[in-house]
């Protein structure tokens, strides 16, 4: 039997490390290649992960945009609004900082109207003079009335104001008793503040109310006929037109409380 050459044994044995080695190397390689792989693909997914965040943040930081534009057009339209009632809530505030001191004045303000009122009346023509002399007297007994609230009396006096107020204007005609020496029923006559006259019912005699000279005077003929269209005009028994009388007062002073310059 012959035995290889140890030449040839030494080339085997070398060739077996090479094959090995080249295993190994192969292996090895393939792991590194695996690995690569799974590492560009987890990076892929964090690139894709990445994109996906950013298209999100994007997509936020435009719907942010378009609320803030909306936000600032609200803002804008509401703007006059709050300056509205902002200055309503100060005119308020100032109200009410006054309305304790306009509490405490009132009763010697309705007292003070009172006696103006008492004393127009007094001054005044003296058409109806019992009745607004009554109402008067009924307003002083009222702010004396413990009972009555400071609003109630208040209503009450700017009421009576009111009555006065309106005898200056439209027309009015009634009957009752002209006093004098022998006291008769007439018609009275009743131009506002302006003119006040009376009329017998025989029609025969009339008179016309000088403030000046604070009685009455006689009514001519034409002015008779006169009187007579107002009564029927103030009964609603005939239209509305021009009446051709004299005065008692002239109208600036017919208008004027006492107590005030004309």
């Amino acid at each position: 039997m012959s035995y290889p050459q140890p030449w040839l044994r030494h080339a085997v044995a070398g060739l077996a490390l090479l094959l090995a080695g080249t295993a190994a190397a192969e292996t090895t390689l393939r792991d590194e290649t695996l690995d690569a792989q799974r590492t560009q693909a987890e990076l892929q997914a964090r690139i894709d992960n990445a994109d996906d965040a950013v298209r999100d943040k994007l997509q936020a930081l435009r719907q942010a945009r378009e609320e803030t534009r909306r936000l600032n057009g609200y803002n804008a339209e509401l703007a006059p609004l709050v300056e509205r009632q902002a200055d309503t809530l100060a005119e308020r505030d100032e109200a009410l900082s006054t309305l304790s001191a306009t509490r405490e004045a009132l009763p010697a303000l309705m007292r003070d109207m009172v006696e103006r009122l008492r004393a127009w009346v007094a001054d005044d023509m003296p058409f109806l003079h019992d009745e607004r002399m009554a109402r008067v007297e009924s307003l002083e007994r009222l702010l004396a009335a413990p009972e009555m609230s400071r609003d109630e009396k208040l209503s009450r006096v700017l009421a009576a104001w009111r009555a006065e107020l309106d005898y200056g204007r439209g027309i009015d005609a009634w009957r009752g008793e002209l006093p004098g020496d022998s006291p008769r029923e007439v018609d009275f006559l009743r131009l506002g503040r302006v003119g006040w006259y009376y009329l017998t019912p025989d029609g025969r005699r009339g008179g016309v109310w000088s403030v000046e000279r604070g009685d009455w005077q006689p009514l001519d003929d034409a002015a008779r006929a006169e009187v007579r269209k107002g009564l029927a005009i103030a009964h609603e028994q005939r239209a509305p037109a021009l009446l051709e009388l004299p005065v008692s007062q002239t109208v600036s002073s017919a208008e004027t409380p006492a107590g005030e310059g004309a």
